[in-house]
């Protein structure tokens, strides 16, 4: 135990230096070099002028996003409903919640049901809502009212439907139209078009941006269509190239609805002219991994307007919409050069040079012929009292040397 302790204490107490030794091998000479001239090469062309590791860079971006559409289109009514029979739909009609904001959407299909009140009814036939005697929560997954218990059916009829108290007649689905329901074709939203307004900043070097230049009139935005690459800057987008963009099957989702992110990104290299600061537009369907799906397609929601008898009873006209929601995201990064990462990258770059001499020492100590002469001449331990011997030897040269000139030898 002495012998293993003493062993670990005179190896822990020790002192390493450097010794330089000169290795004439072509290979290893070879290898060394490429492997420095990757390194500089990774430095020089990804971190430094890819990455700009140079630069200070700010990601927290500000940004402020305004949104208008237009465009009229026609809603077809299946069932002949003179109230909703090619009625010309604009803006205020198909497009929700009407501010403006990063977040709307654009209605593409509508199940109008008309004149419901107050009151208990039955729901559809369907297997969910059958009942024999009395009806119970739990029985059904999903009711348009509240379930009063009571089972409603015929004399002759061993089973009957459950009673539910709400706005009747409830909502039925498009399987189940009858006369109280307007179910539409999809509207064609091809030719709408969508104007964004974005102005953005970046706090860390107090830089603000807007999506279209200040020079752009209005005559100009009038007649312009973004187009990636005839007209990267213009602010207005044609929905139907949007959905294109997508490369999603346009019927489908004109038809069930879905959600479509606009997203708006900006890089921006601070030490070249602030004008070359400008957005880039990429399209992408947001809900496409529920594309697929049984349940859960698309995207659908549900208002209603309400009106009132002239004797004061209320009622209202319920819509179920399937619309397309647009998501407007901004992202952003803005760099500038900066000392401080300019000098630890540097840094870093000089030190991973040095990995080209771990690799050949590698090869050397392990791979070529010769690797126990060049252990030999890398590596040599000195014991301590082999140092004093030396250091003895050189005070008593010292020590002739001052005799023979005190003699004038």
């Amino acid at each position: 135990m002495g012998f293993f302790l003493w062993g670990f204490l005179t190896d822990f107490f020790t002192y390493e230096t450097t010794k330089s030794v000169v290795v004439k091998s072509w290979s290893v000479g070879i290898i060394n070099r490429i492997v420095q001239l990757l390194i500089i090469t990774y430095f020089v062309g990804w971190v430094f002028i890819h990455e700009k590791a140079y630069q200070s860079s700010d990601t927290n971006i500000e940004s402020s996003v305004m949104t208008k559409v237009k465009g009229f289109g026609y809603l077809q009514n299946q069932n002949q409903n003179e109230n909703y029979q090619n009625r010309v739909m604009d803006v205020a009609d198909y497009v929700s919640p009407p501010q403006g904001s990063g977040v709307f959407c654009i209605i593409t299909k509508l199940i109008v049901t008309e004149n419901q009140f107050q009151g208990r009814c039955t729901e559809v036939s369907t297997h969910s809502s059958t009942c024999f005697s009395q009806c119970f929560l739990p029985l059904v997954s999903y009711t348009p009212g509240v379930i009063t218990g009571a089972c409603l059916k015929n004399s002759n009829e061993s089973h009957g439907m459950c009673e539910m108290e709400g706005w009747c007649p409830f909502h039925l689905c498009p399987c189940h139209v009858s006369v109280c329901i307007s179910h539409s074709e999809p509207m064609d939203v091809n030719n709408f078009t969508i104007f964004i307004k974005n102005s953005i900043r970046f706090p860390l070097f107090n830089v603000t941006r807007g999506n279209f230049p200040p020079t752009m009139t209005a005559e100009q935005i009038k007649k312009c269509i973004y187009h990636p690459e005839n007209d990267p800057l213009c602010p207005i987008f044609r929905v139907g190239d949007v959905l294109h963009h997508t490369g999603q099957n346009i019927t489908e989702l004109l038809s069930r609805g879905g959600e479509i992110g606009i997203n708006i990104q900006w890089e921006c290299n601070l030490d070249l002219n602030i004008e070359n600061c400008i957005p880039k537009y990429s399209f992408t369907r947001l809900d496409a991994p529920f594309a697929k799906n049984a349940v859960s397609k698309g995207y659908n929601f549900r208002f209603a307007k309400y009106f009132k008898t002239e004797n004061g009873t209320e009622f209202r006209t319920l819509h179920k919409a399937f619309a397309i929601r647009f998501d407007v995201m901004v992202t952003g990064k803005a760099g500038k050069f900066n000392t401080i990462p300019t000098m630890i990258n540097l840094v870093a770059a000089f030190t991973s040079i040095g990995l080209g001499a771990v690799l050949c020492d590698i090869i050397l100590l392990n791979f070529l012929k010769g690797a126990e002469q060049y252990k030999a001449k890398k590596f040599e331990e000195v014991f301590s009292f082999r140092l004093a011997s030396i250091w003895n030897r050189v005070k008593e040269d010292d020590v002739v040397a001052i005799s023979i000139r005190s003699k004038g030898l």
